[in-house]
């Protein structure tokens, strides 16, 4: 039961993507600067991440051990993340929100495929299978054919 909760997250997380993307691509027309665009959508996040980590850590007792992590773990989320935002911002009024999720979850799933993998960043190995690469392939044509037809 509580694996097919954490599946449901992951697919609603993942429509916030695809509402998110057209929501930013609005905020960058109405500025009429797209950078600006993913800048806001970053700083509201930024916030609303903020206040949750206050409320959670203060009504947990939890103390956050800033000094625990190498320091470029500090910028390189972010920086990936600024990347993916003004990517999509970038994108969908050029291709279209539908053909953007699907080279969104195709770039995805490669990118994972090679993180799993190496089993790079603490993540556990899991080696390149024909069915996974068939199952990539497949994705990425799925993903040409939404673009194109």
């Amino acid at each position: 039961m509580a694996g097919a909760l954490w599946s449901l997250l992951g697919v609603l997380a993942g429509a916030f993507v695809a509402i998110q993307a057209p929501i930013n691509a609005q905020l960058a027309r109405g500025l009429g600067v797209p950078v600006a665009a993913a800048a806001i959508s970053f700083l509201s996040g930024a916030i609303v991440l903020g206040l949750v980590t206050y409320f959670t850590t203060r009504s947990q007792g939890l103390v956050i051990d800033w000094k625990a992590p190498a320091p470029w773990l500090f910028v390189a989320g972010g920086a990936l993340g600024a990347v993916y935002v003004t990517s999509t911002v970038l994108l969908t009024p050029r291709i279209g929100a539908a053909a953007l999720m699907a080279f969104l979850v195709a770039g995805q799933l490669l990118a994972g495929m090679l993180v799993d993998n190496a089993g790079v960043f603490g993540v556990a190995v899991r080696e390149l299978s024909t069915g996974r690469i068939v199952g990539a392939m497949l994705l990425l044509a799925g993903a040409l054919m939404i673009r194109i037809y």
